[in-house]
């Protein structure tokens, strides 16, 4: 009998469950990483794991029966105060993208990316919101239905200087345009540039609450910016939104969908994909942490 089958029997359910638990922080803490619940999360951590230390090494009997009491009720109090991440969460688990044709995503970036490049040069500020998993319609407000096919010479039209809607923002779903003139919510960080413009600001609100991509571009310097998880990236090229929007909203969403063969099987491949993928110029929209780029 091999001397470490009776070791390997004794320690697999437990570093199984160490594993588990490991995996679980790990993407919980990818998912917050970047948004405004990334420091109430870790502030709320810090302060329940010194509370149980001091209560367990210095023996307090009261303060630990207390605790005991409470932690039940600690499972509410979080569903409480990170609402938000816990919506974005399940309706990204809820919405994984299966079915989606990669093909039809890249034509789809490819009228924003077209829309901007138009747009820019001719200093039209725009504000154009890509939905993704979580639905767009209670974070914006007012607004006008549009519901027509997005097309770079609609979005042009909307952020024509002329057009009473113009100062609003657009939400873009698939290859439609949702709503125009939309008011999007502001951050309320208050560590950016006071030269932050109102689309910029909108932009990063929006961000911080779903999982949509914001393309921005600036009404006075023409500059183009996105914005994602609350991260603004400013000042970038044509070329570099689009490998990023097709870093997001192609490869990260074929990513999620998993089991790529039997997507294959209902769907078969993209007309003219290559056998191993399209590759991308280098994705700006990688660099981690809070702030602006």
């Amino acid at each position: 009998m091999n001397p470490l089958l009776p070791f390997l029997q004794a320690v697999w359910r437990p570093a199984l469950e160490i594993g588990i638990l490991g995996v679980g922080i790990y993407y919980v803490y990818r998912f917050i990483k970047g948004t405004r619940g990334q420091a109430v999360v870790t502030g709320f951590v810090v302060v329940l794991l010194v509370l149980i230390l001091a209560v367990r090494l210095l023996r307090l009997d009261v303060l630990n029966a207390i605790l005991n009491q409470i932690l039940p009720f600690l499972a509410l109090a979080i569903v409480v105060l990170f609402q938000p991440e816990i919506r974005r969460l399940l309706a990204e688990v809820g919405n994984l993208p299966l079915f989606n044709n990669p093909q039809e995503q890249r034509e789809n970036l490819e009228v924003v990316v077209e829309a901007v490049d138009r747009m820019a040069p001719a200093r039209m500020g725009a504000l154009i919101a890509i939905e993704q998993t979580i639905s767009l319609a209670d974070m914006v407000e007012s607004g006008i239905p549009v519901d027509c096919e997005a097309t770079p010479e609609m979005l042009e039209t909307i952020f024509f200087p002329n057009n009473a809607i113009h100062d609003g923002g657009v939400v873009i779903k698939g290859d439609r345009i949702l709503r125009a003139g939309v008011i999007l919510p502001l951050t309320q960080r208050g560590d950016l540039p006071k030269s932050l413009g109102t689309r910029h600001r909108a932009a990063i609100g929006l961000s911080e609450e779903t999982d949509a991509v914001v393309v921005v571009v600036s009404e006075e310097t023409g500059a183009i910016s996105y914005a994602h998880r609350g991260v603004l990236t400013r000042g970038i090229s044509v070329e570099q939104l689009r490998a990023f929007l097709t870093e997001v909203l192609v490869r990260r969403s074929a990513a999620r969908a998993g089991l790529p063969w039997l997507k294959r099987l209902f769907t078969g491949p993209p007309a003219g994909a290559p056998a191993n993928g399209t590759s991308a110029p280098g994705n700006p929209g990688n660099n981690p942490g809070n702030g602006i780029h």
